[in-house]
């Protein structure tokens, strides 16, 4: 499945700030389809929708790792790992690598439809 066949569902976009005031949380809740890359090792990712990944640069503007990548928690049922998101030139968003562990916890493969929430720490 290419990035271009990717279904999604954006449900929620919140922002919280901690009673200190200093910290900052970006919640994003929505539905992805997982999908496969066509080349070697097997990996599933599911793609963000292009909106959602613009304010997530927006927000994360100067804290991007080697190769892009923007460190987040995701959340996937009950299974939450610290993981990053990579950009992606051809769609122009941002890729969810969904790690064989997770998968199989949850019970997801590829073209199965994912709940997920992705959480930023500012």
């Amino acid at each position: 499945m290419s990035f271009s066949q990717n279904r999604y569902a954006l449900l929620g976009d919140m922002h919280q700030e901690a009673a200190s005031g200093r910290i900052v949380m970006l919640r994003y809740e929505m539905q992805a389809e997982i999908w496969v890359y066509p080349g070697k090792g097997g990996w599933h990712f599911v793609t963000l929708p292009p909106e959602f990944a613009a304010r997530i640069k927006a927000a994360m503007a100067g804290l991007a790792r080697p190769w892009g990548s923007l460190g987040v928690t995701a959340v996937i049922g009950k299974t939450r790992w610290s993981t990053s998101l990579f950009p992606d030139k051809a769609s122009g968003s941002l890729l969810l690598p969904v790690k064989a562990s997770v998968r199989q916890r949850e019970g997801l493969k590829a073209g199965n439809i994912a709940a997920l929430t992705i959480e930023v720490e500012l």
